[in-house]
């Protein structure tokens, strides 16, 4: 039996499968490390944790590996984006990575538009100015530590410099490259124009790869530390959605991902980069070679969920907290809720707006309540897919993951809401099995990524929209966009009065 291993670097732990030539999940093994937040907005991690935990969950999964440690035939990478990585002459790291979610940042974007123009931004890379992109974090460190940004000589992203410390060797994949706002995405190359503009040389970004391209083996010191064979083939891997897509079989246009964690995402396949959404949603390269992907986010999707139970329902399990939803009628018996939270991105960029319920009444029961959160979500990432297919999309097929996909009525919900299939997968590991598929692809297992998945993935139920649902969120999806218009100024307002 042949095997491959996918590493996810997530933003509170690193997973770790081993994955055999039928897809099935062997062994899993999960390593956790610090977050840093030393002032308000800040969120920094240390990059030598992220490559210590590596190692550690490596030699884990091996521990008690029956076979020949030569069937472990290849490894790849999953990733947290936009996260910087300022490395010196010698690649070592000259500051803490700052992360995905570090807001500090706002300054130097408004400096990105004045600079390259918003238009021009657009055009470039796909996607507008934000806190969370990579680029705003370089021009902070340059701007508010220069003496530390003297040294840069280059710069990666979180799974990149893990995989740098495990083979020696430097490279970032599109995909990732993509979430910087430094990658012409259509070209598929470093814009000198950006760069230029920011005085960071040609020298700055580092090469760039696809992501099912092998790039070294591990270095012999660190095979033996692990357990695994230096022979061992390391392949790049991808930003974590990109692999999430991948490990959800997003790999052909028609084809959409719903996935309901802390925050929410729907994705969908591009077999280009021609589309025009003006930067309503984020327009990124794929772990797919030579393809795209559009994704649109809500900010408090599970967590919305989580909020409600913890301040509700402390002391309950989720399982007790929705069961009686199914018996509530779609609408929550005239109860809406809005799951701005911490603000939202998808199709709001606003930090301000903040959540609501409309409609209570002294008739509602907490299920009521839950059942209107779990709308006011769905509803919210609709606003994703209504803009898909206003730009012409069609999306016929969403493969629901994560906590949405682990309850049968949110299932039915997500169906007559987006009004599409909803497909549940059998075994879902999400980015982890994105990872590994782009081990097995790299190998040769398979002659394409689609290949790969139509073996892997096993497709364990269907939730088609029931048409009389499907009217009625209709109706309650447009009053549901009537709330943040009306309660915009309202929260504007209310700013000065949050602690």
């Amino acid at each position: 039996m042949k095997y491959v291993i996918g590493v996810d670097l997530g933003t509170s732990a690193v997973k770790i499968l081993l994955v055999n030539q039928n897809g099935e999940v062997t062994k899993e093994v999960s390593k956790e490390y610090a977050l840093i937040q030393e002032k308000s907005g800040y969120s920094e991690q240390k990059p030598d944790d992220w490559v210590d935990q590596t190692i550690a969950g490596l030699t884990d999964l091996l521990k008690d590996f029956n076979g020949d440690n030569h069937q472990i035939e290849g490894i790849s990478f999953s990733g947290q984006m936009h996260g910087l990585v300022l490395l010196d002459d010698n690649n070592e790291p000259l500051r803490n990575a700052i992360l995905w979610n570090d807001t500090r940042t706002t300054a130097e974007c408004e400096d990105i538009y004045n600079r390259v123009g918003e238009a021009r931004l657009l055009e470039l890379t796909k996607n507008p100015a934000l806190e969370g992109f990579t680029l705003p974090k370089i021009l902070w460190v340059k701007k508010h530590e220069p003496d530390t940004f003297s040294k840069a000589k280059t710069f990666v992203l979180p799974k990149d410099y893990v995989r740098l410390k495990l083979t020696g060797k430097l490279h970032m994949d599109y995909s990732d490259a993509a979430g910087t706002l430094l990658l012409n995405v259509a070209e598929q190359k470093w814009s000198k124009e950006i760069c230029d503009l920011f005085d960071l040389g040609a020298e700055f970004c580092p090469p760039l790869v696809g992501s099912h391209e092998r790039v070294g083996t591990l270095l012999s010191e660190l095979a033996e530390r692990t357990g695994l064979s230096a022979d061992t083939l390391v392949f790049a891997g991808g930003a974590d959605n990109a692999c999430g897509a991948i490990g959800a079989g997003i790999l052909e246009e028609g084809k959409t991902l719903a996935s309901i964690g802390t925050s929410g995402v729907i994705l969908s396949y591009e077999a280009s980069e021609d589309k025009d959404f003006k930067g309503t949603v984020h327009y990124f390269n794929h772990g797919a070679p030579d393809a795209y992907y559009t994704m649109g986010v809500t900010l408090s999707a599970g967590h919305s969920l989580s909020w409600f139970k913890n301040v509700f329902a402390k002391e309950e399990d989720f399982y007790d907290l929705l069961a009686g939803i199914d018996s509530v009628n779609p609408g929550a018996n005239g109860l809406l809720f809005t799951p701005y939270l911490v603000g939202e991105r998808t199709p709001h960029v606003d930090s301000t707006i903040r959540g609501s319920f409309i409609g209570m009444d002294s008739s509602h029961e907490r299920k009521d309540f839950v059942r209107a959160v779990i709308e006011g979500i769905t509803f919210s990432l609709n606003e994703s897919v209504e803009i898909f297919r206003d730009h012409g999309k069609t999306i016929d097929t969403v493969v629901s993951i994560g906590g949405g996909a682990k309850n049968e009525t949110w299932l039915q919900i997500q169906a007559d809401v987006f009004n599409a299939k909803i497909v549940k997968l059998s075994s879902e590991q999400g980015p982890g099995m994105g990872a590994a598929m782009l081990a097995a692809f790299g190998c040769g297992w398979f002659e394409t990524l689609t290949d790969c998945a139509d073996a892997f993935l096993k497709v364990e139920k269907e939730y088609l929209p029931n048409a009389e649902h499907v009217q009625t969120y209709k109706e309650l999806f447009q009053l549901y966009q009537n709330v943040y218009k009306q309660t915009k100024e309202l929260n504007q307002d209310l700013v000065k009065f949050r602690k």
